[in-house]
């Protein structure tokens, strides 16, 4: 998904979707040295997931064989 950043209010960056819909989404969300007119990319880090994941499954089965 991207959105664009259309302006800041407070403590919100105004972000159009790609549907066309301005919703707020907190500042800090965004990187540092976003600006308005800047394309932001929000997406899964499927790699990320599987390694946490991984990381809680092992820590449960930790617990459980205490």
């Amino acid at each position: 998904m991207k959105v664009i950043i259309d302006r800041f209010e407070d403590n919100y960056a105004v972000v159009e979707l790609e549907e066309g819909v301005l919703i707020n989404m907190p500042k800090v969300l965004l990187p540092n040295l976003a600006e308005e007119g800047d394309v932001i990319t929000i997406e899964i880090d499927e790699e990320e997931t599987k390694r946490r994941r991984n990381r809680i499954e092992e820590m449960m089965n930790s617990l459980q064989e205490d």
